[in-house]
Order: structure tokens, then C-alpha cells, then sequence
């Protein structure tokens, strides 16, 4: 016969273990391949190296209330285990059972649980004791707990095995325990036989329908095709009848085969007397009898056990190295990410300053640079393209022709001819009065000073959103100081945006303070517009026929002109004209200027004055925000511990796994 586990296959002999004798002589044929096998796991498991995430090989032993559980762990154990109504077994009991020669008439028990606890026992004293345990870690009632108790059993003539025992399934909770009992315990064997590491050991009692065992039902739904399930058939003498075809017919896909074995009955019979009865049933009775040999007796289902663990342990070692050395690694490059470990004033000033470092390199990329390899897909981190836009627009929005102050449109030269009067002296009758140009511009720079304000407030409300951003993600490991870097960026852009609008008001009052431009570009565009004043005024009279014209100035509206207007709006038109070519200049200056500091501003905000700023806030005259760094936040100091306690697992668990390999090697 063989057994399929995955890809292996495993020779079954036709032996008959009927002796204490014989078994003993069985499990020490295993002894040296199977027992460091075992011991490498059980190490790997006190390491509880389950909890970083890596699963180990396990046979978990499952079953329906009152299937027989605790009697085949006793058969297979040679010791009484808690009995009682309702749920027996109210943690994990993980059974690791040692073929010990050296151990002659009794057995050496020893119970650990609760984080180290250890507690020597003896065959008579190991129920009170796993009672105890249990009573400590769930509680006196009957509630279940998942924290295990850990039974070492070294004893002549035992199978070298490990075994999870779980709470039996009950679907009726009895009194004292809790209502959701079916769901809690459910949760727990699900979490125990889900992973494709572990071996099922589904424990039937012959009296019921296999496909209507609850145990049945759990274990299909995690291993569909049964390839990781065997089958232990308990108290086959009280329903031999249809036995043997239940087992062969196999309804239920158990992939691993069935075992059919008699316990022991009450404290009548020893465990050596028990097998012998066991013995003589299989081989005597008249219908279990005609029962495969390999498929019957509780020495039958310990070497099937200790071949099946031997080969699942050999075959998830490999997985087992890869997955302990990728968490290894991650663990120690998310440990290496951390913030170090800050013992003085000293330290923290430098870990104060890496970050300022590190900040200023981002900024320097994304405002001055144009390099977005830190954040390709933001484009609100694109700092140079965000500036860009918002210059361009501010060019955009001034306008490319003086408008008037009044909201209404005025007919054409109105304006114009309006300050000339007004700004008429005791002057010869053709002369151009200066003040009347002023005049003209300090309305037209008045109208649109709110768009230089405009753009100083929009580029600087972005650059501080960029800067805390970026402040507060290469400061995510000290929490403790974002709040002064926090004030300290906002007093850097109330600083900075009081500059920008003081150099606004300065350009403004620049342009208010005299008219002047050595731009030839001014000369020629003025000189281009009075060529049609010169048609204008020689064509005046002509004019009047329609209500508009087409000038440079657009279609205007001449019907309110008559001759009397002439001479004045003549020289109105010399104002317009020298008004608008003048205006060019004025927006040039206006926009190129602003454009200039702002860029300037920005290059001495990243260069300069956010170190100093930062400096000055967080660190202070007395080192106060150093001094904060020194003190880790909770979440912090919990994270590094546990990676170096994670760490810490891995490596000797690596250590363990790597001898066991090349022990292995060494064995062939």
C-alpha cells in the first residue's frame, strides 16, 4: 500500500504492530530521521514563530464531541487525559510524544504554557495538571481559549510524534459556557487545519454517518480533494455492521486512507491489554476481520502518523527556509527605515538636521529643479509647472489695454478730453500737459493692482502647502517636533508673502512716481498709433458721417465729436496714443518684475530662509525641540521592539532550520 501526499508517495508495510514491544521497536526505526525532524519544528514552534507569519507542519487532530478524541491521543500517548460532560479539551493541547529507551517503567511529563510556565507532572497527576493550566488560561468555566498548553510525553515505546488536540464540535451550547460556542470553537480549527502545512486528523466514531460529521464538513472546506486528511475510525467493536464498506467506499474523500481502532475500555484494562484486545478484535471478528490489515489498530495508525509528519516536514523545509529568510530581510529593511535610536542632545540636533537636509533636497527638485522623480504621478508636488501656470495666468489676466476706472464704456477721447481740461493751465495753446498723462496712468495702474496681489497670495498659499507636505513626510519618524515645524513654515510664508506684497506696492508706486522707459519699443508703437491721428484730424469733418470707426484702438464710437471738439481731440488722441504705447511698457515691467521676485523668493526660501526658520523654531536657544526628539512616541518604540524581537526569532529559527538541512545532507 502507499500514501499520497502531494507529489510523494510513501511505502506502507504490511506489518502488524501488536506489542508494546513492537511499536517500540517501530518508532526507534524512525529514530534517527524522524526525531531531529521533530525537534526542529517543536523548537520553531516554542520560538512561536507562527506568529511572524510562518506555518509549520502540524497534525491537527479534529473531531465531533464524544467521537473518541481523547481516547486515540490516550492510545497513542499511554496516558489518561481529561474526561467530563460537554467540551473536555478548551485550549489547543499540542502533544509532543518522544520515544525515550531510557525511560523504563514510567513516564516523564511536562506541561508548558503561558509565556515560559513549566510544570513537572506524572501519569496519574497529568489530568489534574492539564485542568489546572487550562483553568488559568481560560478561565474555570467552560469557555475555550486559542493560547496553547503544551504536553511533552517521553516514554518507552511512543511514536516520535507532535499533535495539536482541539475542542470537539458542539453545536448545543450546555450550561456555562458561552452561546457562540459552535463559532468560536469553529473559528479555531478553521485557523488550525486552513494552512496547506498542516495534516488533517479527523477523528469518526463508526456509530454515526461519516458525511454528516461536522468535522467532516470543516475539513472539506479547506482541503477539497481530502489529499491532506486522514481518517481514525473509533469504536469500530460497538458498530461493526457496514464498517468495512464505509471505510473502502470512502464517501467523504479522505485522500490519506482510513484507520479503524478499538480504545481502551475504562480503567479495566491497561494500554498494553488494550492493544492486545484491539489485536485479537481485527483478527477474530467475524466481520472486522475481513478489514485491510494496514487499515486497522492504534499501531497501525502511529506509524502511519509518524511517516505521513516525517514526509510533510521534509517537504515544507525548503518553503519554511525561503519564508524565514524574505520576512528576515524585510524585517531588518523596515527596521533599518526606522528612525535611530536618539541618547542625547547631540544626536537628536543631528537627526534634526538630516531631516531639514533631506527637505530642502525634495524642494530644491520640485520648485527650482523641475524634477518630479519623487512624486511622478502628483501633479500637485510638479512645484516649477504649478509656478509656471500660475505666472502665466497672472500675464494673462493683465490687461492688454488700459481700462477705464468706470465700469460703463465712455465714447471715444471722452476720458481723455475730460483731463485735458481739467489739467489746462496758463500755457501755450498747443502744449501737452504732463500731469495729464499722469493722471490718465495712475488710474489705469490703480485698476489693476489687485491682480499682483492676487498672484502673491495664490503662490505663496501653494509653496506653504508644498513645504508642510514635504516637511511633514520626511518628519513622519518624529512627530513630536511637526507641531513647531508646522508654525515655523507658517511664520515662513506670512514672512514671505509681506515681502512679495511690500515689493508689489513698490512696483506700483515705481510706476506712479515718474513716466519714463528707455524701451525703444515705446517710440515705435506710439509713433505707429499717431499715423492714424494724422488721418484722423485731417479727415475730422468726415468723420461724423458714421457713428464708429475701425481704429487701433478697436471700433470706437465718434457720433458725440462735432467740430468745435478739433483741437482738443487732437491732442486727446496724442494722449491715448502716448497713454497706450506707455501701458505696454507699464505691463512688461509690472509682470516680468513680480515674476522675477517670486522666483527669487522662492530659490532664497529653499536655499536659505527654511533652514533658518526651522532652525531658529524647532531647536531654539535651548535645544527644546532636540530635546522632545529624545523621547520616542509610544507607537515608535513599540514597532522597533517588536522588529527586533521579530528579528531576533528569525534568526535563531533560521539557525535551527539550517541545521536540521544540513544534518539532513549529511544523512543522505
Amino acid at each position: 500500500m502507499h500514501v499520497r501526499i502531494d507529489e510523494g508517495e510513501l511505502p506502507m508495510d504490511d506489518v502488524e504492530c501488536s506489542s508494546s514491544a513492537t511499536c517500540s521497536a517501530m518508532a526507534a526505526s524512525y529514530n534517527d530521521q524522524i526525531r531531529p525532524l521533530l525537534d526542529a519544528v517543536d523548537r520553531l514552534r516554542q520560538l512561536k514563530v507562527t506568529q511572524e507569519g510562518i506555518q509549520l507542519p502540524t497534525i491537527v487532530v479534529v473531531g465531533d464531541q464524544s467521537s473518541g478524541k481523547s481516547s486515540v491521543l490516550e492510545s497513542l500517548a499511554g496516558i489518561s487525559l481529561p474526561r467530563g460532560q460537554g467540551i473536555c479539551t478548551r485550549v489547543p493541547l499540542i502533544m509532543r510524544l518522544q520515544d525515550d529507551p531510557a525511560v523504563q517503567d514510567a513516564s516523564v511529563l511536562q506541561l508548558e504554557y503561558s509565556s515560559g510556565m513549566v510544570v513537572t507532572t506524572s501519569e496519574a497527576q497529568v489530568a489534574d495538571a492539564i485542568n489546572a493550566a487550562t483553568a488559568e488560561i481560560a478561565g474555570g468555566g467552560k469557555g475555550i481559549s486559542d493560547a496553547p498548553i503544551t504536553l511533552v510525553v517521553r516514554k518507552r515505546g511512543v511514536p516520535d510524534l507532535t499533535l495539536v488536540d482541539l475542542p470537539g464540535i458542539t453545536r448545543v451550547a450546555v450550561q456555562g459556557q458561552p452561546e457562540d460556542i459552535y463559532d468560536q470553537v469553529a473559528r479555531m480549527i478553521k485557523a488550525y487545519i486552513a494552512p496547506k502545512e498542516s495534516i488533517i486528523l479527523n477523528v469518526l466514531s463508526a456509530q454515526v454517518d461519516f458525511p454528516t460529521c461536522e468535522s467532516i464538513r470543516m475539513s472539506q472546506q479547506v482541503d477539497r480533494t481530502g489529499e491532506r486528511t486522514l481518517a481514525v475510525v473509533t469504536k469500530a467493536d460497538r458498530a461493526p455492521e457496514g464498517l468495512r464498506e464505509k471505510v473502502t467506499m470512502d464517501d467523504v474523500h479522505i485522500g490519506l486512507g482510513y484507520v479503524c481502532v478499538r480504545n481502551r475500555v475504562g480503567e479495566e484494562e491497561t494500554y498494553e491489554e488494550a492493544r492486545e484486545q484491539e489485536r485479537r478484535l481485527f483478527a477474530e471478528h467475524p466481520l472486522l476481520s475481513k478489514i485491510d490489515k494496514s487499515m486497522v489498530g492504534i499501531p497501525t495508525l502511529a506509524r502511519r502518523l509518524t511517516e505521513i509528519q516525517g514526509a510533510i516536514i521534509a517537504r515544507c523545509l525548503p518553503d519554511i527556509v525561503r519564508e524565514i529568510n524574505d520576512r528576515l530581510g524585510r524585517s531588518m529593511d523596515e527596521l533599518g527605515q526606522m528612525p535611530p535610536d536618539l541618547s542625547n542632545v547631540a544626536d537628536a540636533a543631528r537627526a534634526f538636521f538630516h531631516i531639514v537636509k533631506q527637505v530642502c533636497a525634495s524642494l530644491e527638485k520640485l520648485l527650482l529643479r523641475g524634477e518630479f522623480d519623487e512624486y511622478p504621478d502628483d501633479a500637485s508636488f510638479h512645484g516649477t509647472a504649478r509656478v509656471a501656470e500660475m505666472l502665466a495666468r497672472y500675464g494673462r489676466d493683465m490687461p492688454a489695454q488700459p481700462q477705464p476706472q468706470r465700469p460703463a464704456a465712455q465714447p471715444f477721447l471722452v476720458e481723455e478730453m475730460r483731463v485735458l481740461e481739467e489739467a489746462r493751465g496758463i500755457t501755450l495753446p498747443n502744449f501737452l500737459p504732463r500731469s495729464a498723462l499722469q493722471i490718465l496712468l495712475k488710474k489705469k495702474v490703480e485698476s489693476i493692482v489687485h491682480v499682483p496681489h492676487g498672484l502673491v497670495k495664490q503662490v505663496w498659499e501653494y509653496v506653504g502647502d508644498l513645504v508642510m507636505r514635504i516637511l511633514l513626510r520626511h518628519s513622519h519618524d518624529y512627530p513630536q517636533v511637526q507641531s513647531s515645524c508646522r508654525h515655523a513654515v507658517q511664520s515662513l510664508m506670512d514672512k514671505a508673502r509681506q515681502r512679495s506684497a511690500q515689493h508689489v506696492e513698490e512696483l506700483i508706486e515705481m510706476e506712479l512716481a515718474a513716466d519714463y522707459t528707455a524701451n525703444p519699443e515705446y517710440m515705435r508703437t506710439c509713433g505707429s498709433i499717431m499715423q492714424e491721428q494724422d488721418m484722423f484730424l485731417k479727415n475730422f469733418p468726415d468723420v461724423f458721417r458714421d457713428t464708429t470707426l475701425q481704429l487701433r484702438f478697436g471700433e470706437v464710437d465718434v457720433s458725440h465729436l462735432t467740430l468745435d471738439d478739433a483741437e482738443l481731440a487732437g491732442q486727446a488722441f496724442d494722449l491715448k496714443a502716448r497713454l497706450a504705447a506707455y501701458w505696454n511698457i507699464v505691463l512688461l515691467r509690472l509682470v516680468d518684475g513680480l515674476a522675477l521676485h517670486v522666483l527669487l523668493s522662492i530659490r532664497r526660501l529653499v536655499e536659505k530662509h527654511l533652514v533658518e526658520e526651522l532652525t531658529g523654531e524647532v531647536l531654539g536657544k535651548d535645544m527644546a525641540g532636540a530635546k522632545r526628539m529624545l523621547v520616542p512616541p509610544p507607537g515608535t518604540a513599540a514597532k522597533r521592539d517588536r522588529l527586533r524581537n521579530t528579528i531576533a526569532v528569525l534568526r535563531e529559527s533560521r539557525e535551527v532550520v539550517a541545521n536540521i538541512m544540513d544534518r539532513s545532507s549529511a544523512l543522505g
